[in-house]
């Protein structure tokens, strides 16, 4: 059967953004009922949709630290890899069964093989959309519960200002700290999005971060009494440099009482299901919402891709591959 791809081409300079001409779109073939080995473990899924990342562009380089990236460097010839949502076409693990949907990391291909599909989770609900499994209901809607709940222990009342706040997860931190009781603001890079934060995800405030010359002016005016919770989502003024600076000015951490932390969605996969009987209700209420920006066809992956790094996104990307 045929199998289209969208394969990595070569590592990404330190520094550098992808490009489309970094990925390729090719086609394969794949035999679906030899698929799977007997006595593997491994399950060969149809591919519905796939998720656009921003951390994907650290597996775009070649890696000599593993802490420089959340994720491993992705195989120069070999499909992109990512979250995505897909159905099981066989199965050689008891965790799945044939006609299972489940979400997980998969490639950027109509067919997949996940040698060890431990980490996917099988789609229980069905009576939302499942594109919601790459981002709302999947990793980054994790990682935003994760991040509020877990590590900043909100307070009702408190004032919340997040970065990057229109994208995948910024715009849950947002919704969760407004369902919370807290005052919220959050900063984007063009007036739509500006315009989408404040009259559809229900922020109290928010700001192009572009038209403001001074920030810490602009940070001043929305938050006279201070900044309670900065869920920080973009990675500090020197992400982009090929020798960053670090963080200046370490002494307020200690003279304010500031607690500053990171963490990886990755270890707080056993909230999953605490996560989802939170969420699941406040969707079907209506008091979660959530964009996306939806590209159709495998072909289109290396453009939604790029367009994160551009400003082109709005919402959460995702790539329609098949309604099956």
């Amino acid at each position: 059967m045929r199998n289209k791809q969208v394969i990595f081409r070569d590592f990404l300079a330190k520094g550098a953004f992808p490009k489309e001409s970094d990925m390729e779109v090719t086609e394969s073939t794949v035999d679906v009922t030899r698929a799977v080995a007997e006595g593997s473990k491994g399950v060969l899924v149809k591919n519905l949709y796939l998720s656009c990342d921003p951390y994907m562009r650290g597996g775009m380089r070649k890696l000599t630290d593993p802490a420089e990236s959340y994720a491993a460097s992705f195989q120069p010839g070999s499909p992109v890899t990512g979250f995505g949502v897909a159905r099981v076409l066989e199965s050689g693990h008891r965790k799945f069964e044939k006609g299972d949907l489940v979400w997980g990391l998969t490639g950027w291909e109509e067919y997949s093989l996940l040698p060890a599909p431990e980490t996917c989770f099988k789609i229980e609900h069905t009576d939302v959309p499942l594109s919601y499994y790459t981002g709302l209901l999947g990793m980054p809607g994790l990682r935003a519960y994760a991040g509020f709940f877990e590590l900043c222990s909100p307070k009702k009342g408190e004032t919340v200002f997040i970065s990057a706040a229109s994208g995948a997860v910024g715009q849950l931190a947002g919704q969760f700290a407004k369902l919370f009781g807290c005052y919220v603001v959050g900063s984007a890079g063009s007036k739509e999005k500006v315009d989408l934060l404040k009259n559809k995800l229900g922020f109290d405030e928010a700001f192009n971060y572009k038209e403001e010359s001074n920030l810490d002016a602009a940070l001043k005016r929305y938050f006279p009494e201070g900044i309670d919770i900065y869920f920080e989502n973009v990675g500090g003024k020197d992400y982009n440099l090929e020798q960053p600076k670090g963080v200046p000015n370490l002494i307020q951490i200690s003279m304010k009482e500031v607690r500053m932390e990171g963490f990886s969605v990755l270890d707080y996969y056993h909230l999953y299901l605490k996560f989802l009987n939170m969420v699941l209700p406040q969707i079907k209420e209506g008091r979660i919402v959530y964009v996306e920006d939806t590209f159709k066809g495998l072909e289109n992956g290396p453009a939604a891709l790029v367009g994160l790094f551009s400003n082109c996104d709005v919402g959460k990307q995702v790539i329609l591959v098949s309604r099956e």
